[in-house]
C-alpha cells in the first residue's frame, strides 16, 4: 500500500475516532489531494494500461471508498430510524 493511500485510510480512522455524528459521517469526504489522485489514476485507466503498482492503488482506493460508503449508509439508516423513533413513540 502506498504512502497516501495509507494516510487516506488513517485520515478515515482519525475521523471515526472523533466519534463523529451520523450527519458528520454522511458528509465525510476524502482528501483534495486523495481525491486528486482517485481522478488521476481513473483517467490513466482509461487513456493506457495501469502499471500493477498503480492497479494495486485504485483498488486499495476502491476499497475505502466502499468502506466509507458502508459508514454512511448505516449513518443515514440512523438517521432515518431516529425520525421514526417519536412517531412509534406517540402511537
Amino acid at each position: 500500500m502506498a504512502i497516501q493511500q495509507r494516510k487516506a485510510y488513517q485520515d478515515f480512522i482519525d475521523f471515526l475516532m472523533t466519534i463523529p455524528t451520523p450527519k458528520q459521517v454522511i458528509k465525510y469526504k476524502l482528501s483534495q489531494e486523495d481525491d486528486a489522485r482517485v481522478s488521476d489514476l481513473l483517467h490513466a485507466n482509461q487513456n493506457r494500461r495501469l502499471t500493477d503498482a498503480e492497479n494495486d492503488e485504485l483498488d486499495d482506493y476502491q476499497a475505502l471508498g466502499r468502506i466509507v460508503e458502508q459508514a454512511k449508509i448505516q449513518a443515514l439508516e440512523k438517521l432515518q430510524a431516529a425520525k421514526q423513533e417519536p412517531l412509534a413513540a406517540t402511537k
